[in-house]
């Protein structure tokens, strides 16, 4: 699996049901694997899933000189004894459209004193996000030079401490200031901070190696840089993307999903949500069991936003799951501009959603007057048929992997291989739960 073009044809109307067993978050995993840059001693982390994501990070680490071994499944050791510089190429052919590279600098400034990204161009990354993180490791002292091949970075006088006051609460942001300050010259101040659980987790694994980090209330950060770390020893945190992904997965199809290895704690918000729509749940101690009421489904208001709020990675599957109630609901993305792109597969499979440039049912966002299709209207209950449907990205795939699941009738879905960058054994847990369908290559 993990081919981009593989395909799935899926006979839909059977409700999934049984047990999944989640590992670790792909949105921390990946930053914890650059993170054991930082220590003069290997680490060790468990909960690793096999994702294609990871792999890509594994090759990066690999060419800088990370000696990276697994050994048991789910379990990887990274011993950092040979950091070295890598080659511009080397880097570009590992990476592909990944934006982990830009995660390295810090690292790798403090460890070698030089950093370099191929060109990250705007049609893979974007403009914005790149150039964002430049500017905060010059706050740092990294001198940077663009040239025709990529950036190259250096810290001849060493990295200092710095303020930096982040405009929106960007997980990637926040992400690059704590891997950079924690062995930069000083203190630290980050304001306007990504609070989501995957960057406490990271803050956890950073003190772990001997960090020093206070997190304040009101999106505050201050970082005591500190002149060595060791490594570290770390079970990940559970993918709280993918546990939202098979309870709209069992709402969807009126099935019964336990998922092994959900916690209640990082769930508040969706669980909340979940119940308000007609869904039902079980805590317990090894997970949550999600299932469907029986009853009809009721209609809901969600606006998403960054964390403690509605994750924008839970409206996708959960869209799905209101074209089955009946009313209508109302999605506001406020954290991407441009989500919605996976929805018109579903109108040819027979929902009823509208999209709108204006903020509905919500505070207006940073996306209103802007022309971005930034709000859903779902009116239901409508039942979806099958259809032939080209995976646009991760969480979008999977929505439509749901909705042909949810359908009459059979349909094919092409290009399934980008869900695994961020679902692990998909396909193997399909199997476990009952799913009708074949796989082709």
């Amino acid at each position: 699996m993990g081919l981009a073009g593989d395909k799935i044809t899926i006979h839909g109307g059977r409700p999934l049901s049984g047990r999944i067993e989640l590992k670790g978050a792909k949105n921390l995993v990946t930053k914890a694997m650059v993170a054991a840059i930082l220590g003069e001693t290997p680490s060790v982390l468990r909960d690793v899933p096999d994702i294609s994501d990871v792999r890509v990070v594994r090759g990066l680490l690999d060419v800088h000189g990370v000696k990276v071994t697994s050994t048991e499944e789910g379990v990887l050791m990274l011993d950092p004894s040979n950091v070295e510089s890598a080659h511009m190429a080397d880097i570009d052919a590992h990476a592909g459209s990944s934006r982990i590279p830009i995660l390295f600098c810090g690292p790798l400034l403090h460890r070698l004193g030089e950093a370099f990204i191929p060109d990250l161009g705007g049609c893979r990354i974007g403009d914005r996000p790149i150039d964002y993180h430049l500017e905060v490791l010059r706050q740092f002292g990294a001198v940077v030079e663009k040239q025709p091949s990529g950036i190259r970075m250096s810290a001849p006088n060493g990295l200092k401490g710095t303020k930096v006051h982040l405009p929106y609460p960007s997980v990637g942001a926040t992400e690059q200031v704590l891997l950079t300050a924690v062995r930069a010259e000083g203190i630290t101040e980050l304001r306007g901070a990504a609070i989501e659980p995957e960057i406490m987790d990271l803050i956890n694994i950073l003190q772990k190696m001997g960090a020093i980090i206070t997190v304040d209330t009101d999106r505050v950060i201050r970082i005591e840089g500190v002149d060595r770390l060791e490594g570290y020893s770390h079970t990940a945190l559970f993918d709280r993307n993918e546990a939202a992904s098979w309870a709209a997965a069992a709402l969807a199809t009126e099935g019964d999903i336990f998922v092994g290895g959900a916690r209640q704690g990082e769930m508040l918000t969706f669980l909340n949500v979940y119940r308000k729509v007609g869904g039902k749940f079980d805590i317990h101690d090894d997970g949550i069991r999600f299932y469907h009421p029986g009853t009809e489904l009721n209609p809901v208001i969600i606006e998403t936003d960054v964390h403690p709020g509605f994750m924008t990675d839970w409206q996708q599957p959960l869209v799905v799951a209101l074209t089955k109630a009946r009313g209508v609901s109302i999605v506001h993305e406020t954290v991407y501009e441009q989500r919605f792109g996976f929805v018109d597969a579903l109108v040819e499979m027979g929902a009823t959603i509208q999209v709108h440039k204006e903020c509905l049912g919500g505070q207006a966002c940073r996306f209103g007057q802007r022309n971005f299709n930034h709000s859903a209207v779902i009116s239901g209950p409508t039942k979806l048929h099958g259809a032939d449907i080209v995976v646009p990205d991760l969480r979008g795939g999977f929505s439509h992997l749901i909705a042909a699941l949810s359908a009459e009738g059979t349909s094919t879905v092409s290009n399934v291989g980008i869900i695994s960058r961020g679902y692990e054994k998909f396909i193997t847990k399909l199997e476990q739960l009952g799913a009708d369908f074949v796989l082709e290559g």
